[in-house]
């Protein structure tokens, strides 16, 4: 047998209304990170060309699409450059720039074809 259980409207209408207010304040802090996102991708091209010589830096990844970004959401970057002599430096200095947000940094020289293809595609130039 299955009971009906009646929700007073009052009540429901105070469970609408904390349920919107939960969800504006996700949405704010997933605002909030993308653009602590945004500065970090930057902030690392201009360390990665600066400091290790790096030719270009590509951004790809969830960052590139506001519907994919999510408070768990890490920070994907490609580089076209990286030595054997500086790529752990280089990998290590981005990865110091923050510990809110994780940042990874490929290199395209050892990435997979497929990998490549999307960076390429989808990429964004910092």
């Amino acid at each position: 047998m299955s009971e009906t259980i009646s929700i007073p409207s009052d009540k429901m209408a105070q469970y609408r209304r904390t349920a919107q207010k939960r969800w504006r304040a996700e949405q704010e802090q997933r605002r909030q990170r993308r653009a602590r996102a945004w500065e970090l991708a930057q902030q690392s091209a201009a360390l990665l060309k600066a400091e290790f010589d790096i030719e270009q830096v590509v951004l790809f990844g969830s960052l590139l699409y506001p519907d994919r970004f999510t408070l768990h959401s890490d920070v994907d970057l490609a580089a076209w450059g990286l030595t054997p002599q500086n790529w752990l430096k280089a990998i290590t200095a981005v990865s110091l720039l923050a510990d809110d947000i994780p940042l990874n940094l490929v290199d395209v020289s050892t990435c997979t074809p497929e990998l490549l293809a999307v960076i390429e595609q989808e990429g964004v130039r910092l």
